[in-house]
């Protein structure tokens, strides 16, 4: 098995007509879940969208403190994403694992007002928070595939996506708002975000299905379960090891969105209190190409669109240690920051789904998020040292030369070349 192999699959010819209008819109299940990734990602980028001006302005975090942090935030509970999955998988109850990731987060939030200005505490609520996340989002991305035909993932990942950045787009709004009635009080963003939360688990238990309408070819329920023997024999299949391997490099290059919203409000001297609408114009434009994203590497390839998002990124990283400066400065780095997660978000998933066994997809996934999260709470770390040691400028030149080096072990590792022509979609 070989990832060009998935990077373009093709439809039987014979089914061409009806599979077009079978597939035109996405499952109900995948509708469902992005619904409840809408509401979670209001609640969630409530905090996220005032957290950095919270550490570094309000508690006086030095660069170094906050990569911790913020390494935290995403990478410090990522082994913990491989056992949600492997429980997921291993018990059949992918609803079950995801609602207690979101159970978790919800709960979180509270946890921000009893941490006070204890930085320690302030770590363990966000690495509870993050472990939601990480017991979620493979359970969650599993049933997006299992209710899914291989040949459409992209476009179901896009639609699911898409929802979840317009809740990206409404929580920094929803701050913003909040802060605009009470003042300065980061409580009352704490108190309103856990609220939402809660309305997402509701939403998860009453309309989000176990099983997709179509029995799952290969996965019934008489079968043994997974065993750990079972799910550590996806590390001898060379198509999953490689792309965990270039998710981890991938990570490596990536830097947290709270570095790149700080370096944009120190250039341009932003207000405080319109700090959190940079998270809007990210989040605008990942809501707005998400979808067509995914349907474009349903067309032309899974990879390249991939790749072009990293080149979005590097160009992001550019633009902070430029010449340009003012709207147009702010304006390009946000839209360039949300086709990066537009174009490789949900289209790295799609890539991996095909190229994992039903039996095995949750954990599959979980390791492929898995190795992101773990590089990027490296990565976090790293930057943090060098904005402290030479400065913002040099730390983000040297992030987009990261980029750049990474693409380039991406593609070697990932391109077959003598099967490029390869269009067959494997299980």
């Amino acid at each position: 098995m070989y990832l060009s192999t998935v990077s373009r699959p093709v439809a039987d010819p014979s089914e061409s007509g009806p599979r077009r209008r079978r597939f035109a819109m996405v499952s109900g299940n995948v509708v469902a879940l992005g619904t409840v990734s809408l509401i979670t990602d209001v609640s969630a980028e409530m905090v996220a969208a005032v957290l950095p001006l919270y550490l570094v302005l309000g508690l006086q975090l030095s660069p170094v403190a906050f990569g911790v942090l913020d390494g935290v935030h995403t990478g410090a509970t990522a082994l913990l994403r491989v056992v949600g999955g492997y429980a997921a998988d291993r018990f059949q109850r992918r609803k079950l694992i995801a609602g207690v990731g979101y159970t978790l987060s919800a709960v979180a939030k509270l946890g921000l007002l009893l941490a006070g200005r204890s930085i320690p505490a302030i770590g363990a609520v966000i690495a509870v928070d993050r472990l939601g996340k990480g017991v979620r989002s493979a359970p969650r991305d599993a049933l997006i595939t299992l209710s899914t035909p291989p040949e459409a993932l992209g476009r179901a990942f896009g639609v699911h996506r898409a929802m979840d950045s317009f809740g990206a787009f409404l929580g920094p709004l929803a701050a913003f708002a909040v802060l605009l009635v009470v003042g300065q009080s980061y409580d009352a963003v704490f108190v309103t975000s856990f609220c939402v939360a809660a309305l997402a688990v509701v939403v998860l238990v009453l309309f989000v299905r176990e099983r997709p309408p179509d029995e799952v070819k290969g996965e019934v329920r008489d079968e043994p379960k997974v065993s750990v023997r079972e799910a550590l024999g996806l590390f001898r299949g060379g198509p999953a090891r490689r792309l965990v391997l270039a998710a981890a490099m991938l990570g490596l290059a990536t830097v947290g969105d709270g570095f790149v919203y700080l370096l944009l409000q120190r250039r341009e001297d932003l207000g405080l209190r319109w700090f959190p609408l940079l998270a809007v114009g990210t989040s605008l434009a990942y809501l707005l190409l998400a979808a067509p994203l995914g349907v474009l590497a349903d067309r032309i390839g899974r990879l390249p669109v991939v790749i072009g998002g990293y080149v979005a990124l590097g160009a992001t990283y550019l633009l902070l240690a430029g010449p340009v400066d003012g709207w147009p400065l702010i304006v390009l780095t946000l839209t360039l920051y949300g086709a990066f997660y537009a174009a490789t978000d949900g289209v790295l998933i799609a890539l991996a789904g095909p190229v994992l066994p039903a039996r095995l997809r949750t954990t599959g996934i979980a390791l492929v998020q898995t190795g992101q999260a773990l590089a990027y709470l490296v990565s976090s770390v790293l930057f943090g040292l060098a904005w402290q040691a030479f400065g913002p400028e040099t730390a983000i030149r040297g992030a987009a030369a990261a980029v750049a080096g990474v693409l380039v072990l991406t593609l070697l590792l990932l391109i077959s070349p003598s099967r490029l022509n390869t269009r067959k979609v494997l299980p």
